[in-house]
């Protein structure tokens, strides 16, 4: 070979070994990043192909997929659509032709496409036998009635709010409801109008903010539902032993370090109360007090081990709720009454009222029970998992009976149940510079039942704008809502 073909030669298997590495890079190296990038027109187009896999309850689909029929979008084929939207938004998130998927639509999208890898036989045997690809299910842990009951309950109460249900069991959820919330299916497409219906849903043009979750991703101060907190972070630290010995609490009680009071609701009997009593009427000296005595290191220890300062998933990410550290004994006396810094979600709040109601030990919160190919195999079986143990057996069944005795015989009355032992605490969280603003109405509960199980844990919170100030209370506004899911459940099992 002479000298210039040799040249040709070398200059073109140059050629060939570049292109060879870059299609390996584009193949190999860069397909997840360009697969996931949001300007790949292509991956859209594949999302949009095929009818979407469903989000299922009580084994029924709550979502479904339909032709677009959107003029010049003959590419996108089908778009999401949503049973009772509203009511499951906070469960099920979006998935939109022109604004992308949130919450299980994204989480759990190659499973509901049909694209992830986990599939790739039942993709391969569809693509031998000529069917058409079809995504798999997302199965969750939602009861359907308690679902209705807690968002039903928030619309009728107005204003704003959330519920969450637990199974302490286990940590499924069985509830999970937001309000004011919003339909995905008005902007499931990619038209015009889809584009106005997401805009009037920006917190910029509705100030009530409906796409926010307010169970998982709004934080709230939880008012004297966190002296249940306070109350375990003593029986623990072994600073009282029982629920009926009288406490070393005076009254007035002037918070350490200050010349102010700490102040009660009422002329209420707070001075030396057992911790029992000071549940049922809520004193707020005698549990800043013990805060106080036990310092801010063994509250914030305890409020670890509820879940406080981390983040939740769900699968789907909750808030971190949050108890300070390196405060002061005045500070630590405020938060201890679940006010100061104190803010928490009510998936964290309903996770203290299900520990407590399962003997002391936190399961983990999911709400996906398992994901399924199209053909309804099982890809994925969630296991419940312990996650902590705040408080023994013996202190919990003390805190339960101090629980139980709020609404037997105190500001809990409204949760009461024919035949049900219920165990509860009421909460109103001061709101605004100074107490400017309407409180918000807290109330967290369990449900026994007379075999001695107990199959639900709830929280609700309410913030009404509207409401009178004096009207607002945690036993008045959120027990009832409180109740209603309890018993939906309850119910659901007979």
């Amino acid at each position: 070979m002479n000298k210039p073909l040799r040249r040709i030669a070398i200059f073109c298997g140059l050629l060939v070994l570049t292109l060879l590495l870059r299609d390996n890079w584009l193949q190999y190296v860069k397909a997840d990043s360009l697969r996931e990038d949001t300007l790949n027109r292509r991956v859209t187009i594949a999302r949009y192909s095929t009818p979407r896999g469903d989000i299922i309850v009580d084994g029924d689909p709550v979502t479904g997929s339909t032709a677009s029929g959107s003029a010049g979008l003959n590419d996108l084929k089908y778009k999401r659509t949503y049973k009772n939207g509203a009511m499951w938004a906070p469960v099920t998130g979006y998935a939109s032709q022109a604004f992308g998927a949130n919450q299980l639509e994204s989480l759990e999208d190659g499973i509901l496409t049909g694209n992830d890898d986990r599939l790739f036989f039942r993709n391969t045997l569809d693509m031998i036998t000529g069917k058409q690809k079809s995504g798999g299910n997302v199965v969750t842990t939602l009861n359907s009635a308690a679902q209705s009951a807690a968002y039903n309950g928030l619309k009728k109460q107005g204003g704003k709010g959330a519920v969450v249900a637990l199974d302490p069991s286990t940590g499924k959820i069985l509830a999970l409801a937001s309000y004011p919330s919003y339909d995905p299916s008005v902007f499931a497409g990619n038209s015009n109008d889809d584009a106005a219906a997401w805009k009037k849903l920006q917190k910029k043009y509705d100030p009530n903010d409906p796409m926010l979750n307010r169970a998982l991703r709004e934080t709230y101060p939880p008012g004297s539902t966190f002296k249940v907190v306070t109350a375990s972070a003593a029986l623990e630290n072994g600073l009282y032993k029982s629920a009926d010995e009288a406490t070393n609490s005076p009254l007035p009680y002037v918070m350490p370090g200050t010349t102010t009071e700490l102040k009660n609701e009422g002329n209420i009997p707070c001075k030396n109360a057992t911790m029992r009593v000071a549940l049922r009427v809520s004193c707020n000296t005698v549990f800043g007090k013990i805060g106080a005595d036990l310092g801010n290191d063994k509250m914030l220890a305890e409020a670890k081990k509820f879940g406080f300062d981390s983040e939740q998933f769900t699968p789907v990410r909750s808030s971190a709720s949050v108890f300070s550290d390196n405060m002061n004994q005045s500070q630590t006396a405020l938060s201890s009454i679940g006010q100061y810094n104190t803010a928490a979600t009510p998936l964290q709040m309903a996770m203290v009222a299900s520990a407590v109601a399962n003997d002391g030990k936190l399961m983990k919160p999911y709400m996906i029970d398992k994901l399924q190919s199209s053909n309804l195999d099982t890809i994925s079986q969630t296991e419940p998992e312990e996650m902590s143990q705040p408080l023994s057996s013996a202190n919990a069944q003390i805190l339960q009976s101090m629980m139980e005795t709020v609404v037997k015989d105190g500001t809990g009355k409204n949760a009461q149940i024919n035949g049900v032992t219920v165990g509860g605490k009421t909460g109103t969280a001061q709101h605004g510079v100074e107490n400017s603003e309407n409180p918000y109405a807290w109330f967290i509960s369990y449900a026994k039942l007379p075999d001695g199980s107990k199959p639900v844990a709830v929280a609700v919170v309410i913030e009404d704008d509207q409401a009178n100030r004096d009207d607002i209370s945690g036993g008045g506004l959120a027990a009832p809502i409180a109740k209603s899911v309890m018993e939906a459940v309850i119910n659901s099992k007979k």
